[in-house]
């Protein structure tokens, strides 16, 4: 009985602790956005395992993918209606989708990526190429670059990585629709650690998206909560810690052209998301 006090104010205090140390995390946001006052759009039910965005080029609808049904979705977030869907393949992880300006692409978790064809008619189909090199990996996103004519995934946990200190990245040529055997770059996770402030053993990207104003590549990390900002050659310039409140489950990054930033959250307790964030030039 004696004891029973003493707990009580060791627990206080043990909790008290842990309230500072979560609230020392520095919040910033990068140059040209505010990352505490998005426009938020509610997904429906069907999009709750929402995994992967891409702003369609009318800019008024969202293409999206969820992780399990193995079809393409196209979201009007002003729309009451369910959303118009299509089949690309059997049902599978589907993480991420990236779009060329001609191509639809979509990566699932084993490095495999789908050339999505007839999207939106009622004839899509789709082929597959396998990820080549051996062993255990797993990939969650993909985006198109330009300069290298190639879809870039990028690790979320592979096995050459766990030693290294690097989240590695791969480029599917879209000249010659084969995977590069070397790795186009490795990010650097202690530099990602430093810009952060944070302790951080790895670093499990979800989504990434290149900036089409400032030519940087923008990559999204919802195990690390974190937003990471490279160059185009996967050197790391800038990281930033992502609220919990807003940013529950990060899976999906896609911009305007203007620069306004689309950052959708994957339903878990609460209903999937997307946040707006609109971009003010430097």
């Amino acid at each position: 009985m004696h004891l029973r006090f003493p707990i009580i104010l060791l627990a206080v205090f043990l909790s008290c602790n842990a309230y500072t140390d979560r609230d020392q995390k520095n919040y910033a946001s990068p140059k040209g956005y505010s990352l505490d006052t998005p426009v938020k759009f509610r997904v429906r039910e069907s999009l709750r395992e929402i995994s992967g965005i891409v702003l369609n080029p009318d800019e008024q609808h969202i293409v999206a993918i969820n992780d399990e049904d193995g079809k393409v979705f196209l979201v009007d977030v002003h729309a009451d209606q369910p959303y118009p869907t299509w089949k690309f393949a059997k049902g599978g992880d589907y993480e991420d989708i990236a779009y060329t300006g001609k191509e639809w692409m979509v990566l699932k978790s084993n490095g495999m990526l789908y050339q999505v064809h007839g999207l939106f008619t009622d004839s899509t189909s789709s082929t597959h190429f396998r990820f080549p090199e051996p062993g255990k990996r797993e990939f969650e996103s993909a985006y198109f670059d330009p300069q290298r004519n190639s879809v870039v995934i990028i690790c979320k946990n592979c096995e050459e990585d766990k030693k290294q200190g690097t989240t590695t990245a791969y480029q599917f040529d879209m000249g010659t629709m084969v995977y590069h055997s070397e790795p186009v770059f490795k990010l650097d996770v202690k530099a990602i650690a430093k810009l952060a402030g944070v302790p951080l053993k790895n670093f499990k990207p979800s989504a990434a998206a290149i900036h089409p104003v400032e030519k940087r590549l923008y990559i999204v990390a919802s195990v690390n909560s974190l937003l990471v900002i490279t160059d185009l050659q996967g050197k790391v310039q800038e990281a930033y810690n992502l609220k919990r409140t807003l940013f529950p489950q990060p899976e999906g990054i896609s911009f305007a052209p203007n620069g306004d930033m689309y950052i959708s959250n994957e339903g878990g307790e609460t209903l999937a998301n997307i946040l707006k964030f609109s971009y003010h030039a430097k």
